[in-house]
Formats: structure tokens, sequence, C-alpha cells
């Protein structure tokens, strides 16, 4: 399929669905807490959501039971809300998108619970700085595994597992679109990244393997040696010059 390049009415259309995205993760950070459940976390999203005239882009998609993802601790990706209230010193990845007037926005971040620890807390910054380098790689000119070359030698260069199984993607009007964009691989290669694309770039990193296995729900994916996880993602337009995060919150918005 080929990548598609959106024009600029198509861009303003996903800042206002990143926006959204964003508006969630700021409520996210603050009401995150031990004794939450997850399924509020779920509710607390919809409601920013819908009252934002949007949809949840999860739900739904694939079978998808829920709008959120809300991953804990070894849960790497596409945790299912539910009963599970959080304790103190877990780690839980959220994962947001939002469909609005026709395009995407999709980004997710990994929240401490209270007082974590030090490893989780350096697994934290590491997921973050990945997707910092990967970030600064997405310049017009460049390929994306200059990208996939940047997330994996910053994750690994910190001591941390980077999966494999799992990658970032395009994003638009479709929730997945070309081209795939790996967290490892080897620079110079993959696709050519012009102005007007958008990715989703996304490092998922590993306190101890990068290996994955999907639980029977079938959709949480766990690290194998159950160690935790973290996910840090947005949504990216390629520009002509420095790269700009659509899911990154420009202006507080109450809904």
């Amino acid at each position: 399929m080929p990548i598609l390049i959106k024009s600029a009415a198509n861009i303003e259309a996903m800042r206002a669905a990143g926006q959204v995205v964003a508006e969630v993760h700021r409520k996210m950070a603050g009401i995150i807490e031990p004794g939450i459940t997850t399924a509020e976390l779920d509710a607390a999203a919809v409601a920013i959501i819908s009252a934002a005239g949007g949809s949840a882009s999860f739900l739904g998609y694939g079978g998808f039971p829920a709008s959120i993802c809300a991953s804990v601790n070894e849960e790497v990706i596409h945790g299912i809300p539910g009963d599970r209230a959080l304790l103190e010193g877990d780690v839980i990845s959220i994962d947001v998108g939002v469909f609005l007037d026709g395009f995407h926005g999709d980004a997710a971040a990994t929240y401490p619970v209270g007082t974590i620890s030090d490893e989780a807390a350096a697994l934290i910054a590491a997921t973050e700085a990945a997707f910092e380098a990967g970030f600064a790689a997405a310049v017009a000119g460049n390929r994306v595994g200059d990208i996939s070359a940047a997330i994996q030698q910053s994750a690994e260069a910190a001591g941390f597992g980077i999966v494999r199984g799992y990658a970032g993607h395009g994003v638009g009007r479709r929730m997945h679109e070309d081209p795939s964009v790996p967290n490892y691989g080897e620079a110079g290669t993959g696709a050519k990244l012009q102005p007007g694309m958008t990715l989703a770039i996304e490092p998922m990193v590993t306190l101890g393997s990068h290996e994955t296995e999907e639980l029977d729900d079938g959709w949480t994916v766990v690290t194998v040696d159950r160690k935790p996880a973290a996910h840090y993602e947005h949504t990216v337009l390629v520009t002509d010059g420095v790269p700009e995060r659509l899911t990154h919150l420009v202006e507080m918005v109450v809904y």
C-alpha cells in the first residue's frame, strides 16, 4: 500500500485529534494513583473524547473491548481495562487513540503509581529517551531505518531490552497505515521520509529480556520473563525541518 502524504488540511485535522489525545494523557497524569481501577481510567478517557466530539480509535478495533489500552507492570501493550486496582509501586502504560473529523491521533505514555523503584523510574526515562532519539531522526531525507536504529541504540546503550515483535506505524485516516516503523533496525534502510508523512513512533522497552508473549485473552502482550516494560509514543509529522509532535498538548482544554 502506498505511503500517504498528508495535505495541510489533513494535518490540521490530525492536530485537532492529537490535542484530544494529549488532553486525555493530561487527565491520566492527574488521576493515576494507588486504588484507582483501570476501568475508571478508561471511563475518564471516554468522557474527554466524547465531550470533544470524537470517538475512541481502539474501541472495537479488531474486536478490542475497551477505549484505551492500560498495561500494568509486565504488560507491554494492549492491556484491557477492568476491575484491577492499581497498587503503590506499579507502572502503567496508557495508550490512547482518538478519531475526530476523519483522522486519528495516537499516543502512549508510562506513568508511575505512587512511589516506584529506581529501576522502574530509569526504565520510564530510558523509554522516553529512546522516543526522543527516534523523533530526532524523523527528518525528511532520512529513512525509516534511521528512526529504528536510533531507538534501538538509545535503549540498548542504557542497558534495556527493546521489543521486536511490535512496531510503530503510519497513521492518518486509518489507525494503521504504511510504513511500519520498527523499534530496531539498520540505519539507511526502509522507506525515505518525506514532508507530510505522519508516523506513530512508539518505543516499547523492557527491564529484562525483549521477548514477549500474548496472554489467553488474545490481546495483552507481556514480557516472557515478567519483568516490567514501558511504552512511549507520539504521532509525529515529518516536515521540511524539525519534526512535530501532533499529540503534544499545545494549550489546556477543559471539557
